[in-house]
């Protein structure tokens, strides 16, 4: 299969993710009761930036075979323009309105937050597709996530979680050729080896401690759930959630939305991973059809 077949699978597994996730916002009761009952949602269901942002990628692999920076912030700010009420957090309007008025990328990712750069799930959020694009060099596929996340977050740990949800995805895609699927723990242990040091490599490391018997409130207490929006807080959690139900994209996603939190960004990186072990056709062709066509205009 080629790099850029591999990688669609991929958005679709996050797009879907994304959607399907966007529609458990609401009352406490009603979502609850909404996901205890596995309740579809039955209008369109629509994507928010975290699938812009993946397109955004795509689109530069595609048309260039790897990461270039330059372009990449760019493809993220003529995206945004098109339509910048999808869900962007503040300091993502912030850095994409400045790239739109000429400032360089470089500059302005380094310096907010004093100087710290963004430590957001952001980076994670819309990488999957560039880990499966590079599934057959994880190696490659950590560099390349680094400097996919650099664009938007200069802070190590919001690099470190786009390695780490990148090379999921990319050895996700290696169990879709298996006869039988590999343990859930090996998806984290080889994930571990990539991931930077840091907080977001410390929340893995106790993922691993967590047993895929336990409750999704025991892992949400160990690990977060995305409510605070960064890295640390949301990545663990994700694969997890991913290497629990590796071969099972739905119960995947409706396992992930049941921990709430930051939904839409948690099911949209478990989507993007699950859905390239599990394959296009894990992806019920119903959801498929409720998430709104994969455009950028509207």
């Amino acid at each position: 299969m080629l790099p850029l077949e591999k990688a669609r699978i991929s958005l679709d597994g996050l797009s879907v993710g994304d959607a399907f996730g966007e529609k458990f916002f609401g009352h406490p009761e009603m979502v609850k009761r909404l996901i205890d009952e596995r309740n579809l949602p039955h209008s369109t269901w629509f994507f928010t930036d975290d699938t812009v942002m993946a397109m955004g990628i795509v689109e530069v692999l595609e048309k260039f075979g790897y990461i270039d920076q330059n372009e990449l912030a760019m493809t993220f700010a003529r995206n945004y323009r098109r339509n910048p009420r999808r869900g962007y957090g503040g300091m993502a309007h912030r850095i994409l309105q400045e790239i739109l008025s000429g400032s360089d990328w470089k500059k302005i990712t380094h310096k907010v937050f004093d100087n710290m750069g963004s430590f957001g799930n952001g980076g994670a959020m819309r990488v999957a597709p560039l880990g499966a694009f590079f599934s057959d060099d994880l190696e490659r596929a950590a560099e390349q996530a680094r400097l996919s996340a650099e664009v938007t977050h200069g802070h190590p740990e919001g690099q470190a979680g786009a390695i780490a949800v990148a090379v999921a995805a990319a050895q996700a895609f290696t169990y879709a050729h298996r006869k039988h699927y590999p343990s859930g723990w090996e998806l984290l242990e080889t994930v571990l080896k990539f991931t930077p040091e840091g907080e977001t490599r410390k929340g893995i490391i106790k993922a691993l401690d967590i047993p895929f018997t336990e409750s999704i409130d025991t892992a949400v207490n160990i690990l977060g759930n995305g409510s605070h929006v960064s890295a640390q807080d949301t990545v663990p959690f994700c694969l997890w959630c991913s290497a629990r139900h590796i071969d099972d994209y739905p119960e995947a996603l409706w396992n992930t939305v049941s921990g709430l939190g930051d939904r839409d960004t948690t099911c949209a990186i478990v989507g993007g991973i699950v859905s390239l072990s599990a394959g296009t056709k894990g992806i019920p062709c119903e959801w498929l059809d409720s998430r709104e066509p994969l455009t950028i205009s509207a």
